[in-house]
């Protein structure tokens, strides 16, 4: 995979990161007050196990998800693995990571794998 690419999904990929705890910062006050209070203390000094614990809480599922998704592939990209099928290896088409930045798969295993769960 090109490194062009590579950098531009990246930067996609925290795009999207900030959108959703921008998102949640918007519409959860105890999640505004988590990202405030980090701000006023020194980073190193803030337990990351307690801030883990703090956006479990306040986070939905979905977003949580998200988040998790976009941290994977954030480690891929800097692993040199990102746009690897974690199933068969083979490349996952860039239209596909265009659309989808954290995709794990290529589409045909993600069918195969929604198929063995329904």
């Amino acid at each position: 995979m090109e490194q062009s690419f590579t950098d531009k999904m990246k930067e996609s990929l925290l795009e999207l990161k900030k959108q959703i705890l921008d998102q949640l910062v918007a519409t959860n006050a105890d999640f505004k007050q988590i990202v405030e209070g980090m701000e006023s203390k020194d980073v190193i000094d803030v337990a990351a196990d307690d801030i883990d614990r703090k956006l479990l809480e306040t986070m939905g599922t979905q977003d949580l998800n998200r988040v998790k998704l976009i941290d994977n592939a954030l480690a891929r990209i800097e692993q040199g693995k990102y746009g690897l099928c974690i199933k068969c290896g083979h490349k996952i088409p860039e239209a596909r990571l265009e659309a989808i930045p954290y995709a794990l798969m290529c589409i045909e295993c993600k069918s195969a794998d929604e198929k063995r769960r329904h």
